[in-house]
Parts: structure tokens; sequence; C-alpha cells
């Protein structure tokens, strides 16, 4: 009998702890131990295993629902065998996996298109159809009321469904619809976790700028020649604070959007719409940091921030997407080393993001802090003797590249970080006393 991975390590774990009513919690602990799904996929999980064996939720041999608690293998004759070989398949078996009864699809069609049914008896309908066919399925659901609803679950449905095959978006019918349609169902789940994944990110990344703001502040006060103080330290780790937030707000908003919504194509969606938000802050910033330089200094500089936004952001996004390429479609959330692993990935792959814009003289928040204060009269926030201290004459190309590079590579890790933080009590929408 087919079975996914995930369902199949979920039917291990109630098996070996028969004895006893598993919690929620114990149980996305070790079966989704390094993503973050919501409370429904654990009692899809249980529905496509009843249905594998046959059993009934109102009067169960298999499987118990224990209310406001988990599950329960009840089932008492269990034996434990060495497994021997291939399972043997009858002909019956086998003829009734090849040969789908043909009826048996419109009573699946019509609880699939019916307005008034419920998304866990539209989805049970999705699998089954899969399994029945997905090609077939599709024929026959045309252009029938609701039909780009039903196809946005059946595409949907497919991850949990061994065996489905393609439910395209580009060719199908009213292909606008379908993807409103699943970009609308895929929110509406995770819209509750997308928003702490959010939160998560603007902290990580607003944590990193006060990082990197303080200890350039402290290193630039003790660098020879500098005329800065202590009091700088902070000035700098409040300015890298705030735009480390912002950047981490725009670019953890596209990450969190683009994980909720895609499950195929992932990495471009994550790499897109990273550089979106990110390219959205900056280009604010931007606009901002001109216009109150202009009205209260007077000073006309070019400061930069759309460009390097989306730089900094596509980058994060392309480096969260190699770091967590084996989420299987849902919200990565490793732990321990793997969670380290995945943020060091993601720094990288900004820090170089960072130097390249370096290279090609667009400056991220120290470089355009020197812009402004060589510009300024009497400022002591110049790094030129951050330069001295490597051996340049003033904050020359090798200062810039290093401290682009620090920053992005700051920047990155503190996203990633904060982004993968698993929230406490996991599942996030269990149902309420």
């Amino acid at each position: 009998m087919p079975l996914i991975p995930r369902y199949f390590d979920l039917l291990v774990l109630l098996v070996e702890r028969r004895h006893e009513a598993v919690h929620r919690r114990d149980i996305f602990d070790r079966v989704w131990t390094d993503v973050i799904v919501s409370d429904s996929a654990l009692s899809q999980a249980v529905r496509t295993l009843r249905r594998t064996l046959g059993d009934d939720s109102r009067e169960p041999r298999f499987i118990r629902t224990v209310a406001r608690h988990g599950y329960r293998f009840v089932f008492a004759d269990v034996i434990d065998e060495e497994d021997d070989g291939v399972w043997p398949v009858t002909v019956s078996q086998r003829q009734e996996a090849e040969e789908p009864p043909g009826d048996a699809y419109e009573p699946l069609l019509d609880r699939l298109t019916r307005a008034g049914a419920t998304e866990d008896d539209r989805r049970e309908a999705a699998e089954l159809l899969h399994a029945l066919g997905t090609s077939d399925a599709l024929i026959r659901l045309g252009t029938r009321p609701g039909h780009a609803s039903a196809r946005a679950l059946l595409r949907d449905a497919r991850w949990d469904a061994p065996g489905a095959g393609e439910v395209p978006v580009l060719g199908a019918p009213a292909p606008l619809a379908v993807a409103r349609e699943l970009v609308r169902l895929r929110l509406r789940r995770a819209a509750r976790i997308a928003a702490r994944r959010w939160a998560g990110a603007a902290a990580g990344g607003g944590l990193a700028g006060v990082a990197a703001g303080a200890a350039g502040g402290l290193i630039l006060a003790a660098a020879p020649g500098s005329a800065a103080t202590v009091a700088i330290a902070p000035v700098l780790a409040v300015i890298g604070g705030a735009c480390g937030a912002l950047g981490g707000a725009g670019v953890g908003a596209g990450l969190s959007f683009a994980e909720a919504s895609a499950r195929s194509q992932r990495a471009l969606a994550l790499i897109s719409a990273a550089a979106l938000g990110g390219g959205v802050v900056g280009a604010a910033v931007q606009w901002l940091a001109r216009w109150s330089l202009a009205a209260l200094v007077g000073l006309d500089l070019d400061v930069g921030g759309g460009l390097e936004g989306v730089v900094i952001g596509g980058a994060a996004g392309a480096g969260y997407a190699i770091a967590t390429r084996n989420a299987d479609g849902e919200m990565a959330a490793p732990r321990g080393r793997r969670r380290v692993g995945a943020a060091l990935v993601t720094a990288l792959i900004c820090g170089l993001a960072g130097l390249a814009l370096a290279l090609a003289g667009r400056p991220l928040v120290g470089g355009t802090i020197h812009a402004i204060a060589a510009a300024a009269a009497g400022s002591r926030a110049t790094l030129a003797p951050l330069g001295r201290l490597i051996g340049e004459p003033d904050f020359g190309p090798v200062s810039r590249a290093i401290l682009a590079f620090g920053e992005g590579a700051l920047f990155g890790l503190g996203l990633a970080y904060g982004l993968m933080r698993r929230p406490p009590g996991a599942p996030f929408d269990s149902p309420r006393p």
C-alpha cells in the first residue's frame, strides 16, 4: 500500500507507542522535526492512514482520536516480525490498482466542487481522486462550476497523495483563477505561522544590525588617529539595528510569503519574493534618507537602497533555498547544528552579494555612513581610521570590500536564524478548548 514517508513514520510512531496516547506535540517533534506545518496536516495524515488501513474514525479498529490530546494505536494483536522480502501482491489487488471503477469519480468530483463542503472533506476527495487517477480526474472535472478551486486543491493535495500525477496551472482552463485560488488556499493555511516567521526574520536582522553597528563603533573608537569616541558605538548600533530590522522585515516578508504559497519552483519563488521585499524596503529607505539629509542638513547625496535591497534580498533567498532544499514543500525549521549550518550558508551568500555591491561602487550601511560623514564638515563618523588599520591611506576599496562582506554576512546570519525559529507549542492552529 503506497504511503508517503512522513505518513509511514507517523504509523510507525503510533505502533511503537501503542500503549499510550501520543500527544500532537510529540508527533510533530518526531515526524515533522525540521519543518513547520499546521495541525490540519496531521489530521490529513491520520485520514490517509485510516483509509489505507480500512479504518473508520467513528468505530476505530486501529487509530483512535484522543480529544484535545492526540492519537493512539488501539489494535491489540500487534505482532513484530522480521521483514524477509517483498510483500506479495494478489491478482485482485493488482487489478484493483490498475483498473479503478469509473463510477467512483463522479461522487468524489461532486464532493470536491460542492460549495458548502468543508475543506477537510474536499481535500479527502482530492486525495481519493489522485488515487483513482489524476489525469482522468482532471478530464472529468472539465469546466464545471467550482473547477478553479477544485484544480487548486488537487494541485495542493498531490504532494500528500502517493503516485499522484501532475496538475498543471498553465494550459488548464482559467489559469489565473486557478493560481489565485491556489495562493489563497496556501496563504490561508499558513498565514499565522508566516506572520511569526516574518517577525522572527525582522528581529534577527535587527539584532545582527545592532551587533555590527556596536562592533564597528568600538573598533572605530579604538583605531589610531580616530576622532570618534566610545559614544559612537551605541549611535551606530541604533542605526545598524534600524536598518537591519527594516531589511529583515522586507526580505523576511518575501520569504514567508513565498514559502507559504509555493511548493513547486520553491527556489525561484524564494529568490524572487525576497528580492522584491528587499527592493521595496530599500527603495523606501533610500527615499527617506535622501529627503531627510536634504531637509535637515542640506546634503544632496546619491544614497543607495533599492538596488542594494534587491541584490541582498535575492542573495538571502538563494542562500535560504539552498540551505533548506529538503523542506519537502513545507516551512523549514531545522534545529541545532542544522539550523546554524543553514544560517551560515545564507550568511556566506549574502556576504558575497555585499562584496559584489562594494566592488561595483554600491555601498551598504557602513559605506553610506562614511559618505555622509565625508560630506558633512566636522563629522567624527568617517571610517578612514578603519582603512588605516589594514594599511590603506583612507577608507579604500579593500576596507569597503571587507566591511560590505561583513555587513551582508551578519545580516544573512541574523535573518535566516530568526526566520527558522520554531514557534513554541507547535502545532500553531490546534483546536481550542
